[in-house]
């Protein structure tokens, strides 16, 4: 049974005896069900391609095809679909981990989203600026089921970004977890884990919704900005 073929009862009904069911059925935000999610998938493997190369080739197309924007935040059912990516090109750390799980679970690979509070001492002026704090809440990643175990995978940096803001990009392969590294290129502090706050089938949207209201009530003022511009100005500044 593929992924695209299950229905909610199959996913009711299985999860009752699998604990990874629910990592395999698609949701209305991880909408691997989704036709555009489903060519996305396909369009990166190969036939008879082991899992792990599969989800390895998926890693890299979702790091590296999208831009990286936490200016354009749509925390809507609809604004955080992983097909709402494929539309627009760009993504934040927590859709490009929901277009990752759910390109994984199109090619019938478990995933889930994982979520965890990380101190960024790398972002632009004006995020800091409109934030009011260099804590990131409810940063985003994708765990995989893989040769029977959970690996994380952080897919949120493209490479142009990492070269351009002189980032150790993450690689990943399939094996090790990938998460954000403590230091930049010229050993300046870059991400602080500070706490973890667990891995689950769907996007806890309600949650994350509150944290943003109570901790960044101005994010709303970077919609009219270009994130891409500002990470040029920084880098130049820092010359």
């Amino acid at each position: 049974m593929t992924t695209a073929s299950l229905r909610p009862s199959d996913c009711q009904d299985a999860a009752a005896t699998q604990t990874i069911s629910g990592a395999l059925c698609p949701t209305a935000i991880i909408n691997s069900d989704h036709a555009a999610v489903i060519r996305f998938a396909q369009a990166h493997e190969r036939a008879g391609q082991p899992m792990r190369e599969k989800a390895v080739a998926l890693y890299y197309a979702v790091r590296d095809g999208f831009r990286y924007d936490p200016y354009q935040l749509d925390l809507t059912p609809y604004g955080m679909k992983a097909s709402r990516v494929l539309d627009t090109g760009h993504g934040w750390c927590v859709t490009k981990a929901v277009l990752l799980a759910a390109a994984c679970r199109a090619l019938s690979i478990p995933a889930r989203v994982g979520f965890a509070d990380v101190r960024n001492h790398l972002s632009t002026a004006r995020l800091r600026e409109t934030m009011k704090t260099d804590i990131f809440y409810w940063h985003g990643y994708t765990s995989i089921r893989l040769d029977g175990g959970w690996v994380k995978a952080t897919p949120a940096f493209n490479i142009e970004l990492c070269e351009r803001f002189g980032l150790l990009p993450l690689e990943f392969d399939g094996r090790e977890d990938s998460i954000y590294h403590p230091l930049d290129r010229a050993g300046n502090r870059h991400m602080e884990y500070l706490s973890m706050r667990g891995e689950f089938d769907d996007v806890p949207l309600a949650s994350m919704v509150t944290t943003f209201r109570q901790h960044y009530s101005q994010m709303s003022r970077l919609e009219e900005s270009n994130f891409d511009d500002d990470v040029r100005s920084e880098v130049a500044s820092d010359r």
